[in-house]
């Protein structure tokens, strides 16, 4: 979906003046844009679907506490009836966009790109993106780092499919497990609405949801990470260095699987005891599925448990010596606190309860691949509160508790904020991989708090971080490439460099403002425009740190605006 907007006198790299969310509302999601440095007074125009001119609703003055710049914020009033209504301020013009269902083409693409990015098959499904098998991954090496008795180093192993990780063509089991963790965590409160959304994989044939088997596709890998020997997991599947920005086919580093290690372990451990869980009405499509990854799970939290200080750290490995994503982390109690708690919500078994309790959190935080408490907490939030008694009762009501004090916190001050939302007031917000981890993440606890309510109390705020990912915010941006009608063309992602085509994948969510600006010393033709924390993005394919695509902040995108789309029925 892109919408035209005119945005005469000004130079498209400098953004637009008018910020809005670019890719739409509903009727009755409040309509609010921002206006860069002009005080509108009177002079906004609205003209509507029928050709009616409307004044704005009301204006205030908002003064950044980031840049110290001086914005409006300009309250358009209900625009209910469907369609577009023309904004009109001086020589600037540009629409925004009122349907009945404004998320659904935006969702339907971010979960669909996880099918673009399957490796070990040749995508014939992805139109002008389509593409031959790459990465078979078939003559996997055993890294000396990940040797045992039974397999010693340089032992080939065969490690297929699986979704690439980011920008890079490696798949590392840390985010994979957590990626689809998060997403399960949406999918379990919409199951009715994912059970109708047909992204066109080649299994939408089958009786599975079309989002199961695209998780299918990536628990498949998973699957053979596990050392079958002792039940511990390899950290990743990697070459020792990155790809040049070449297609995969032209790729010709030997991959490894390198060191075993406890974050991995208990993330895989996670994953697989929900997705037996999860994929038990399925079986028809996938038999015995349930069973082996319950004994899968079982078997990696006891070499956790063994293993409880093997901590992946990457600069010990030789021979060769890798430089590809680390995945690094050297506290587990958060992993432990989401595998235990998975584990016992499939068991019932008391040590798994234990087990949760030691490690349980003190206080709420959105959800990351190295920040997996929330994750646990869900287990347990997305339990009735009939299922549970005695301390799975306890433990419950503590989560539920900071959840909610977590949310209460995130909206205040909203109403005074420089773009009427909950995310991007304070510089804290922005840093790698902001818009994921901070924005969408934070717009889901608000979604997940208003369904454990029953109330809308916190759907507002969320559609208001929605309204700045997709184009209400300081860059002008609409954050997620093939919406809206200014968003990234050159994001850090080697497929979209390497193939010709001028669009990137669609679906995809960039980084987004990082003034930590950890890549300007690898840029050779590109300056970032500012320094200011939301403010510091580029779209340039050299930006790693505010313009590179990651699958956990695409299974954000998926949970937050799959969400908002399910919100219609």
């Amino acid at each position: 979906m892109v919408l035209a907007c005119v945005t005469l006198g000004l130079q498209a790299k400098d953004g637009v003046q008018l910020r809005r969310n670019q890719v739409g509302c509903y009727p009755g999601q409040e309509k609010v844009i921002v206006i860069e440095g002009t005080n509108p007074g009177g002079k906004l125009r609205i003209t509507t679907p029928d050709g009616k001119v409307l004044k704005a609703k009301n204006v205030r003055r908002a003064v950044s506490p980031l840049s110290g710049k001086t914005r409006y914020v300009v309250d358009l009033g209900s625009l209910a009836t469907t369609g577009d209504y023309r904004l009109t301020l001086g020589k600037e013009s540009c629409v925004l966009h009122v349907s009945e269902q404004p998320y659904h083409d935006i969702a339907k693409s971010s979960l669909r790109l996880f099918y673009l990015i399957r490796s070990g098959i040749a995508i014939e499904q992805g139109g002008a993106y389509n593409r031959p098998l790459g990465h078979p991954d078939t003559h996997v090496l055993v890294h000396n780092s990940a040797a045992s008795t039974l397999r010693p180093a340089g032992t080939v192993i065969n490690s297929p499919l699986g979704w690439y990780d980011a920008g890079d063509y490696n798949k590392y089991v840390v985010n994979s497990a957590f990626s689809i963790g998060l997403m399960f965590v949406a999918y379990e409160q919409l199951c009715d609405y994912f059970a109708s959304l047909n992204t066109n994989i080649p299994e939408s044939s089958n009786v599975t949801p079309d989002f199961l088997d695209e998780m299918m596709f990536n628990l498949r890998w998973l699957m053979t990470m596990q050392d079958p020997y002792d039940g511990g997991v390899y950290h990743k599947l990697t070459t020792p260095n990155f790809e040049s920005f070449i297609m995969p086919t032209d790729c010709k580093q030997p991959r490894y699987v390198v060191a075993k290690s406890v974050t991995a372990t208990l993330d895989f451990a996670a994953v697989m005891a929900d997705a037996a869980r999860l994929f038990e009405p399925y079986q028809q499509d996938y038999p015995g599925f349930p069973a082996q990854a319950a004994a899968m799970a079982e078997r990696a939290f006891q070499w956790a448990k063994e293993h409880p200080m093997a901590f992946y750290r990457q600069r010990e490995l030789k021979d060769p010596a890798v430089t590809t994503g680390e995945y690094g982390d050297g506290n587990a109690s958060d992993e432990f606190f989401w595998a235990a708690s998975a584990l016992w919500r499939l068991t019932g078994k008391q040590q798994y309860l234990t087990d949760a309790q030691q490690y349980q959190p003190q206080q709420f935080t959105t959800p990351s691949w190295g920040s997996l408490a929330s994750l646990g907490a869900f287990e347990w939030l997305a339990l009735q509160k009939s299922e549970v008694k005695g301390e799975a009762a306890q433990l419950r009501e503590i989560m539920l508790r900071q959840l909610l004090d977590y949310c209460d916190n995130a909206v205040k001050g909203t109403d005074q904020s420089s773009f009427q939302s909950p995310y991007g007031n304070k510089a804290s917000d922005f840093g790698w991989g902001c818009l994921a981890e901070h924005c969408c993440c934070q717009a889901l606890l608000l979604l997940y708090a208003d369904q454990m309510t029953g109330t809308t109390k916190y759907r507002r705020y969320a559609l208001q971080n929605a309204d700045y990912l997709l184009g209400r915010n300081a860059t002008g941006y609409c954050f997620v490439t093939g919406f809206g009608d200014y968003s990234p063309m050159h994001p850090h992602h080697r497929p979209s460099a390497a193939d010709g085509i001028v669009a990137p994948f669609p679906g995809m969510l960039v980084g987004g403002p990082n003034p930590g600006q950890q890549d300007k010393k690898d840029m050779h033709n590109a300056t970032y425009p500012s320094n200011v924390p939301d403010e510091s993005y580029i779209d340039d394919d050299e930006s790693y740190a505010s313009n590179e695509i990651a699958i956990n902040w695409n299974a954000s995108l998926v949970a937050f605006l799959c969400w908002l789309d399910a919100l219609r029925q």
